[in-house]
């Protein structure tokens, strides 16, 4: 459990952590966090990191995933993540908001939001969702550039750093594999193929492929939504679902305040909330509490 403000795992201890998960046999299971109270949740549900995704920031912003979000809204988001749990922490980096050293720079402050790795993509910048069409990829020895730069600048060998490839919807799956291999020799620690389609895509990726591999189960996308479990099976290394806390908070809130808009009440919806008592139990309201009591008891001495 983290201290009451911060986490009390080192950045490089949980970085260590997640590289040795990541080689361990068993998948790594990593829900997108919109905010740090969620990625408390996170980890109080067992589960194994906690992502970043730049969609999610930029939505949360009321901006859509078009590259439009800076690396200074998306570090401070990170770091605000990373506190609120001892949990590992994946971030989207998108392109590195620029070319070679801007990547380098994202890096850098990454390290010092205290996560645990980022991704950087090869999409033309600025990138758009890869789950829609028309995306464009770089070539790919301006992505090499890209992660050259971020793992030179790497001061924690320990970082994990991602290379997300959208190729495979541009070029064909087997352009994608031989990126995923360059990318690797070059330092990538992790290869994130974005937008497969069926099982065989993600077995053939596998087969083809030595580096540990992250799957992207994003809903309403073009990929087929697989278990965490056939993704073992198949050889996958970690999984993110990016975008489903938000999806199911805002799927909720649309819902209630429509409901609220006609009935001018929220009673319909009182069984469907999270209780205050299970509000403050996340927050650790009474661990808070005790702490401002040992505080403001303390009675100071008469100074004469």
């Amino acid at each position: 459990m983290p201290g009451l403000f911060s986490s009390n795992v080192t950045p490089t201890d949980r970085r260590t952590a997640f590289r040795k998960a990541l080689t361990s046999g068993t998948i790594q299971r990593l829900p997108g966090a919109f905010s740090p109270l969620v990625a408390r949740a996170i980890q109080e549900a067992g589960l194994d990191g906690v992502y970043v995704s730049g969609a999610v920031v930029a939505a949360d912003l009321a901006l859509p995933d078009i590259g439009l979000t800076t690396l200074t809204e998306v570090a401070g988001r990170s770091r605000q993540i990373a506190r609120a749990t001892d949990l590992p922490v994946l971030v989207d980096a998108d392109t590195g908001f620029g070319e070679p050293m801007s990547a380098a720079r994202t890096v850098s402050e990454l390290e010092d939001a205290g996560v645990a790795g980022c991704h950087l993509e090869d999409q033309v910048n600025p990138k758009r969702c890869g789950h829609l069409d028309g995306k464009e990829v770089v070539p790919t020895e301006l992505m090499l550039r890209r992660i050259t730069a971020a793992v030179n600048e790497r001061r924690d060998d320990s970082f994990v750093i991602c290379a997300r490839t959208d190729a495979a919807a541009v070029e064909g799956i087997d352009s994608a594999i031989e990126r995923a291999k360059a990318y690797a020799d070059a330092g990538a620690d992790l290869i994130f193929t974005e937008a497969l389609h069926t099982p065989a895509d993600f077995e053939k990726f596998r087969a083809a492929v030595d580096t540990p591999l992250l799957a992207n189960m994003t809903e309403f996308g073009k990929t087929e939504l697989l278990s965490a479990s056939t993704l073992q099976d198949i050889g996958y290394n970690a999984v993110i679902y990016p975008v489903t806390t938000l999806r199911i908070a805002m799927g909720q809130v649309e819902a209630a305040l429509s409901d609220i808009a006609e009935t001018g009440t929220q009673t319909g919806w009182i069984d469907r909330m999270q209780h205050r008592s299970r509000l403050y139990e996340l927050l650790r309201y009474s661990e808070y509490n005790a702490f401002d009591t040992d505080v403001f008891t303390y009675t100071r001495p008469d100074d004469n």
